[in-house]
């Protein structure tokens, strides 16, 4: 019988078990896993995502009429934009960790993964310290840790896939365009964000 799984062509007899070795290092782990646990995985990995952002979400529910009290530079966007951009960029950032899940599973990729889930952390977190708590100090110091940790991730996941390390790119650049925001809108207001 002939199995097509991620792009690997698969020969199998009955009672016969796959190894690594007839696979090579990528694949070996998806063909051992249905199609069901790879939609399994991409939903979990969404799941995960987006409940960081959910978290992040509840300190942003008034962050449009606070955002507008402030003042921004020219070159901010309208607060119209960042609820788009943050959607568009969780289900990135989703598809990238499922894409190393995809490759090698948990265990192999633990590292790469593990990255990940504590990246999400402070991209939760951000959202509190300057929306919900006003702190734009903490909140700047906030986002340059959460730099850091998307361009070690990033690594890691380039690592394993490149695709996956390239989704996190879109990423990277926003969260540079927003600690710059971050950092001069905080400069702009010290007396609303102290």
């Amino acid at each position: 019988m002939k199995n097509y799984l991620s792009g690997f062509r698969v020969e199998t007899t009955r009672g016969s078990r796959l190894s690594s070795k007839m696979l090579g290092a990528n694949g070996a782990f998806m063909a051992l896993v249905s199609k069901s646990k790879q939609i399994l995985g991409i939903v979990g990995w969404l799941a995960v995502t987006f409940i960081a952002a959910a978290v992040g979400g509840v300190a942003s529910i008034n962050a449009g009429s606070f955002y507008m009290q402030l003042v921004r530079p020219e070159w901010a966007p309208p607060s119209s934009w960042f609820g788009p951009v943050w959607t568009v960029l969780y289900a990135l950032m989703s598809a990238a960790a499922w894409l190393v899940w995809r490759a090698d599973g948990f265990r192999e990729a633990r590292g790469a993964l593990t990255l990940f889930l504590l990246q999400l952390a402070p991209n939760a977190l951000w959202s509190w310290l300057f929306f919900g708590w006003h702190r734009g100090a903490l909140a700047f110091a906030d986002i340059l840790l959460l730099w850091v940790l998307i361009i070690v991730t990033l690594i890691a996941f380039w690592r394993v896939r490149v695709l996956a390390g390239a989704l996190l790119i879109p990423y990277l650049l926003w969260v540079s365009f927003a600690s710059a925001l971050n950092y001069a809108v905080w400069q702009l207001n010290p007396q609303s964000l102290g």
